[in-house]
């Protein structure tokens, strides 16, 4: 391991089984009972499900099909992604009012920077009074790990659930994770899983033994992250979430103007450009802008929190609600503009939740298009005839 990382104090937080644990403060009949959340069409997949329910092997991801007839007797429902994302804020404010640096990984999801914490009181005691704070203002249960960098801490705090904490001390790093399944390791998934099982490798032990240079020959750049994973080495710094990246695009026209329609539509083509852009990069957004400068270079801007989304049809619905808050003066507008932030990561599956999986997979279709023939290859009507215009102002990230 080496010194840099050896001289932080990492801790990650996980909300256990977040989506299940929302529902069972709403309705406590819930539990002690099996709950699968998730889409409820024959084409729906598993968004969370208890542990309960994890015993019939039952896990997210999974057709709801299949689900149903591996635990029948479990509660089905099928989520809320709004009450959901107030819970998750919630979460954060808390983390957000105590921690001198964190970073929202997903919507369960914290990574928080003690380094140097300890020359004034015990990072494991601080933690620990944080986690229970947490526990006592949401209701939520929450597991943490604590170690010299991300990974281990992921790892740890995998290992502590449920409801749990673990610290890990930069002299026990390797032993910890020597007998651990490499399913464990971020990054490694399905394939590579097989690949290095393959090879033999079944631990972390075994994979840390693994020359690196074989481990980039097999599996290239990636092979040799999951090389220095396994060997709880992990520089990747903590990003604070208030300097975390946004996406956002703006337009000046040429010509000063009050086309409304026009308008909408340079909106339009926007926000469906930077929702693929976002969800190319498996983020999620949880707080639209929309601005507007007028000809007399007055700038007025309008922004709202949303449940965390990637998807085209919602993002634009709240645009064009904050553009009609927004233009009221039926003044000439010179400059529109759209930006997209809160972003979290998470892979855009919140079809989970609805009950017309056509809509996901007509994304899909749509998304796979324009990554084999370009952005401006399919788009909304409306935002098609603005597509040309905004081609070369492609987004900002902030």
């Amino acid at each position: 391991m080496d010194e840099q990382t050896d001289r932080r104090t990492i801790v990650h937080m996980d909300l256990d089984t977040f989506f299940v644990s929302v529902e069972r403060l709403i309705n406590p009949l819930l539990v002690g009972r099996p709950v699968i959340i998730g889409g409820m069409s024959d084409r729906g997949v598993v968004a969370g499900c208890s542990y309960e329910a994890r015993r019939f092997g039952v896990h997210s991801a999974m057709p709801m099909r299949m689900a149903k007839q591996l635990c029948s007797q479990a509660v089905f429902i099928r989520g809320d992604m709004e009450l959901y994302s107030r819970y998750s804020r919630l979460v954060t404010e808390i983390i957000a009012a105590s921690a001198p640096l964190y970073e929202k990984a997903s919507i369960d999801e914290h990574y928080l920077d003690l380094t140097g914490m300890d020359r004034f009181f015990g990072c494991y005691k601080w933690t620990h009074e944080l986690r229970g704070q947490i526990i006592r203002h949401t209701g939520l249960p929450i597991s943490f790990g604590l170690s010299a960098n991300k990974t281990v801490s992921k790892i740890a705090t995998g290992q502590a659930k449920p409801n749990g904490e673990l610290q890990i001390v930069p002299s026990g790093i390797n032993r910890f994770l020597d007998p651990l399944s490499i399913r464990k390791i971020p990054m490694v998934g399905d394939v590579g899983y097989r690949l290095l099982r393959s090879m033999g490798v079944a631990t972390i032990g075994t994979l840390r033994q693994v020359p690196p240079v074989m481990m980039e020959q097999v599996m290239g750049k990636n092979g040799l992250i999951i090389w220095r994973k396994a060997n709880g080495i992990d520089p990747s710094p903590v990003q604070p979430y208030a300097e975390q990246k946004s996406l956002s695009s703006e337009h000046t026209f040429e010509q000063d103007t009050t086309d409304v329609l026009m308008l909408r539509q340079m909106l339009s083509a926007m926000v469906e450009k930077l929702a693929f852009e976002m969800r190319t990069k498996e983020k999620l957004s949880g707080c639209i802008t929309v601005k507007i400068r007028y000809a007399n270079f007055d700038t007025h801007s309008q922004q709202k929190r949303i449940a965390f989304t990637a998807f085209d049809h919602v993002l634009l619905s709240t645009a064009l609600e904050l553009f009609n808050k927004l233009y009221q003066r039926r003044m000439l507008i010179r400059l529109i503009g759209v930006r997209l932030s809160d972003l979290v990561g998470g892979s855009q599956q919140l079809d989970i939740f609805d009950e017309t999986p056509q809509m996901a997979g007509l994304y899909q279709a749509m998304d796979r298009i324009r990554r084999r023939f370009g952005p401006e290859a399919i788009g909304r009507a409306a935002g098609m005839e603005m597509l040309k215009t905004a081609r070369n102002e492609p987004e900002k990230m902030e």
